[in-house]
């Protein structure tokens, strides 16, 4: 009976046995059903979010492309419009400067012109002159036949100054423009000067007076007279120049009016150079009196100086116009390479703009690849979730 039970019991435990196995073994079919459900969902969830990435890459592409191309676009009306700009800024620069290159010239010729024109006047003038004194001389030859000598016409004292006079003018005449000079002219005091020079600052107006001490000096040189008596000359001779200097200084040098020294004109050399010659205490009173001793020659280097620095002031004028006109080309020029730094700079940036937009679309475009091709990191791909144990 214990053999049976015990049997029984065995057999008992054995359909236990059996019956806990074969529950395990549906309950684990079950989970695996279950887990190869989860795997298709989730490979069926997996290739749905590959396809949206793919259409959203798709798109983001599309759109790039649409953003770099519009960027080019405006990158490139952007350099045509700076370009036609800066066509117009040269062309309207270009067109300035021939304008004003050609106001220079109409100017400079227009001048040139009037130069010529005073220029021909004066040698009209001179020629005309030069007739007139062609005139005198053959006048003088009259006179000569007429057995009238220089020595009777210069023994009277006025007919002595006006041929200092006429002299001076002559000189005069000859050598400066017509608008410098002034013959005969009154000052605001009543005095009367045989010629006035009307030089440029600072030297400004010169009075010239012409005397002519030729009696005392022809006593002075002639042998035949006695010692006595050539004394007595050159004594007379002195205060007749000493007399003259004084004359002059005080009459012709006019404070506000004329400059600070004047000119006496000695119509012989002989005189001039007897004078410089023999009485320096003479020269050195005239230089103290602020009169300066001049002769036919030295008078006519005198007058080419006066010219050139009339011609000097004239030409400083011209120039001053000139440099001015200059200035304002220089100001011109200087503002177009400003605004062509400006527009430089603008082209320069536009460029590095355009270079980093084609950096980034080829970045984007490479990353694009990667992605159509599968080539993610496994960071990046979607994990799977792992099964209950």
């Amino acid at each position: 009976m214990v053999t049976i039970f015990l049997l029984v019991a065995v057999l008992v435990m054995l359909s236990l046995v059996l019956l806990q196995i074969l529950t395990g073994t549906t309950k684990t079919n079950t989970r695996l059903d279950e887990f190869s459900r989860q795997v298709g969902t989730q490979t069926e969830q997996g290739e749905t979010r590959i396809q949206k990435l793919e259409e959203i890459f798709r798109g983001l592409e599309k759109e790039l492309r649409q953003d770099v191309e519009s960027v080019r676009m405006k990158v490139d009306e952007s350099l045509e419009k700076n370009s036609r700009q800066l066509g117009e800024r040269v062309k309207e620069l270009i067109e300035t400067n021939e304008r004003r290159l050609g106001e220079i010239s109409g100017k400079v010729e227009e001048r040139l012109d009037k130069g010529f024109e005073k220029t021909t006047t004066v040698f009209a003038d001179v020629l005309k002159r030069l007739a007139l004194i062609d005139k005198a001389q053959e006048n003088i030859a009259q006179l000569s036949t007429n057995v009238v000598s220089l020595q009777e016409v210069l023994s009277d004292k006025r007919s002595r100054g006006a041929f200092g006079e006429v002299q001076l003018n002559a000189l005069v005449s000859n050598m400066m423009p017509e608008n410098s000079y002034s013959l005969q002219h009154t000052f605001a005091n009543g005095v009367r000067a045989d010629c006035v020079l009307f030089l440029p600052e600072p030297t400004g107006t010169i009075c010239i007076d012409s005397k002519f001490p030729l009696e005392s000096y022809q006593r002075m040189v002639d042998f035949a007279a006695g010692d006595a008596d050539r004394k007595s000359a050159e004594q007379q001779f002195r205060q007749d120049i000493k007399k003259h200097i004084k004359d002059i200084s005080s009459k012709y040098i006019i404070t506000g009016e004329t400059s600070n020294g004047a000119v006496m004109f000695i119509p012989a050399e002989a005189v001039f150079a007897e004078i410089h010659g023999h009485y320096p205490d003479l020269v050195e009173e005239a230089q103290r009196a602020c009169v300066w001793l001049v002769s036919p020659t030295t008078m006519m280097a005198v007058l080419t100086t006066a010219r050139s620095v009339l011609k000097d002031a004239a030409t400083r004028e011209q120039v001053h116009i000139i440099k001015d006109l200059l200035d304002k080309l220089s100001d011109d020029f200087g503002r177009f390479q400003t605004r062509m730094d400006k527009l430089a700079t603008h082209i320069d940036q536009a460029n590095r703009d355009v270079s980093d937009v084609n950096k980034s679309a080829k970045k984007i475009t490479s990353h694009f690849t990667k992605i159509k091709n599968v080539e993610l990191d496994d960071e990046a791909l979607p994990t799977l979730d792992e099964p209950d144990r």
